[in-house]
């Protein structure tokens, strides 16, 4: 019966893990639950280093670990462990399934303040978190890091089920080299991009990975080897996140199995134009973020109709050209299940033809021109809420309503109360829309709720696109 009581507890507390506050005030409660909740905090503890003074005790934990001779050698290079200390009561840091060697680096730089020595304590660290003892699934670490952790005794049984890796191109040859040796079963690979040119090292990193489907690149420089493109290619990749500088001519054409595009370009000063005669057959997934509404356009109809999330913002389009995407999407995205984009008042129609084509849209996101959303033109939204109501698919029921470049307004009571009322009937909806009229909305929205009208309505603006319930934080 204990057995069970503690088996029900850990699943109550596994669903309280997101609301922190909760979570750890359960530390408290005695020595089985703290068994059961550390593990928790512990899997990736770097996330909780939100202010100076955790992470100094947060390091201090960790030194905690060290034995005594270690701790012996630590105290002769950094004067800031003088104070007494007592081994910890759990193995935090076997719990840990994320490495953030990044942030690790941080706070020892942001603590010692001798240059010298900081290699000599990263390096003990190093030898703390890497043996067979740990299991590592996430690894992050920093730019031009310097030190051959694959040489580490149990590094290999310690990182021998990571999935995912974060690192910069900033690194010796001989690194990823040597990381190439242990790391074989990377699915994840985030990578800042430097002088590539000149670094093959992570290439033969790639190349040793054979469940590699998701590679997410940041670039420094405009300089890229095309036999780096070739290589990752080689590897089946799936996704390719954060393009966010100039492609070279037919980089794209390299990625046959893309199903997964992000691309950046908030100044909107990087040329896309290589991006236009691009044919992306698998694409699933197109997000984008300050990219010209014309290379959107033939993105989209070269792929092959299996795009099911467009999500695009912070583009600047004239009526035509918002007519143009429109029509691309309900040509070519039979299967879109959430869309993001802006709609003009003068495209409202293209809009409904869009709702009629997508059947299986279920999350509909509609930015509107804040030039256009003036007084004397708000009545062009009830044309709007007439189509949504009489045209949208039967699984359409999640909605949320912004600005292309900003997310408060107002709608007319008035054209609220005619979505309302004309949905009655359909299933009830979840809606967001950040309004400046707080208890007008609000008293509006509490009438249909308790209708059956409205399941949930929220003002919020910090959800994720496609997120309409909000997540404990």
């Amino acid at each position: 019966m204990v057995e069970l009581n503690m088996d029900i507890i850990y699943l109550i507390l596994k669903e309280l893990k997101n609301n922190k506050k909760a979570f750890c005030s359960c530390l408290l409660v005695n020595k089985s639950w703290s068994k059961i909740i550390i593990p928790f905090l512990w899997k990736n503890p770097w996330k909780y280093l939100e202010k100076a003074e955790n992470e100094k005790l947060f390091l201090n934990v960790i030194i905690s670990h060290l034995s005594d001779d270690s701790r012996d050698k630590l105290i002769q290079h950094t004067n800031f462990l003088k104070s007494s200390y007592r081994k910890p009561l759990f193995d935090y840091i076997s719990f840990c399934k994320h490495l953030n060697l990044n942030e690790t680096e941080r706070i020892v730089k942001t603590i010692v303040n001798e240059k010298k020595e900081i290699p000599i304590i990263i390096n003990i660290l190093l030898n703390l978190f890497i043996n067979e003892n740990r299991n590592y699934t996430h690894l992050y670490i920093p730019r031009q890091f310097d030190y051959k952790i694959h040489l580490i005794p149990g590094a290999k049984d310690c990182f021998a089920e990571l999935q995912s890796l974060c690192c910069h191109t900033f690194i010796n040859d001989y690194i990823f080299i040597g990381l190439a040796e242990i790391f074989k079963s990377i699915k994840e690979l985030s990578l800042f991009i430097g002088f590539l040119d000149y670094n093959y090292g992570i290439i033969k990193l790639i190349e040793n990975q054979k469940n590699l489907i998701d590679i997410r690149l940041i670039y420094y420089y405009l300089r890229v080897d095309e036999i780096f493109f070739k290589i990752i290619d080689s590897n089946n990749l799936q996704k390719v996140f954060k393009l966010n500088k100039r492609l070279i001519t037919g980089v794209v054409s390299f990625f046959v199995n893309l199903k997964c595009l992000e691309l950046n370009d908030t100044l909107r000063y990087m040329p896309w134009d290589g991006l236009e005669n691009s044919s992306l057959p698998f694409l699933q997934v197109l997000r984008a973020t300050g990219i010209p509404v014309k290379v959107l356009t033939s993105l989209i109809e070269n792929t092959n109709g299996l795009l099911n999330e467009i999500k695009i913002e912070d583009v600047v389009y004239d009526d035509i050209n918002n007519k143009i995407f429109i029509q691309a999407i309900y040509k070519n995205c039979p299967n879109l299940k959430y869309l993001k984009l802006l709609v003009k008042n003068c495209n409202i129609l293209e809009l409904e033809i869009l709702l009629i084509k997508c059947q299986y849209l279920n999350g509909l996101f509609l930015l509107f021109d804040s030039q256009e959303f003036s007084d004397n033109q708000r009545n062009n939204y009830d044309d709007l809420f007439k189509i949504l109501t009489k045209s949208s698919p039967t699984n359409l029921f999640k909605f949320k309503f912004g600005f292309n470049f900003s997310f408060n307004f107002n709608f007319k009571s008035d054209s609220l109360k005619l979505f309302f009322d004309n949905w009655k009937g359909r299933h009830p909806m979840l809606l967001q829309f950040p309004s400046d009229d707080y208890y007008d909305s609000y008293n509006i929205m509490e009438k249909y709720k308790a209708e059956g009208i409205i399941k949930r309505y929220d003002d919020k603006t910090y959800y994720e696109d496609f997120e309409w319930i909000e997540k404990n934080s």
